[in-house]
């Protein structure tokens, strides 16, 4: 069973839909460990601070942004979560675009939508008017501790949802431009045949 990696809302005027949302798509590959070769165990990273000359376990680890090369501001895990957007329960609809203004370059993450029981009926009458209008909506959602806007699309039965790339994460084609160009030919076919 696929695990849930967000549960909140999704919200447009004075509806509210309970939702979760799961990983639409996984990459699989194949990993490799790092085996000791002398005796055949498998490694452990650990974790060395080089001011203090020890090994240090994960709970003496902080977060810190760093200030300049040598520098940082210490944030707890309790300062991150008075910092999270009111998205990271409601994801608000900002506005509908026809699928179709959207290009497929801005797709990042693909996550399928699944309604809650009181949600059902909202949930779909959102989806069959979406389909039904050929869009998309544009919401912002707070995932993996950060803000990201989205397009939601109808998909199957349900709702599909895309993070989305910002437009200055998009490179631009002439940072690929330098190939010579190439006359195309037409090939001629004779369906006769």
């Amino acid at each position: 069973m696929a695990s849930t990696v967000w549960k909140g809302y999704i919200s447009f005027g004075l509806i509210s839909v309970p939702i979760r949302l799961f990983v639409a798509a996984r990459e699989q590959h194949i990993s490799f460990n790092q085996i000791h070769q002398v005796c055949g165990t498998r490694i452990r990273q650990q974790l060395f601070c080089p001011h203090c000359e020890r090994v240090v376990e994960r709970s003496e680890i902080a977060k810190g942004y760093a200030v300049d090369k040598e520098n940082y501001v210490l944030v707890s895990n309790e300062e991150l979560r008075t910092l999270e957007a009111a998205s990271s329960e409601t994801m608000e609809i900002l506005q509908f675009v026809k699928l179709a203004e959207v290009d497929p370059l801005y797709f990042q993450t693909s996550y399928f939508s699944v309604a809650e029981d009181p949600g059902r009926r909202a949930y779909s009458l959102i989806r069959k008017g979406m389909e039904d209008l050929d869009v998309g909506a544009i919401a912002k959602i707070t995932l993996h501790q950060r803000e990201q806007i989205v397009m939601i699309r109808p998909f199957e039965q349900g709702l599909v949802l895309h993070t989305l790339y910002y437009p200055e994460e998009i490179r631009a084609v002439a940072e690929y431009d330098n190939q010579p160009e190439v006359e195309v030919q037409k090939a001629e076919i004779d369906l006769a045949e």
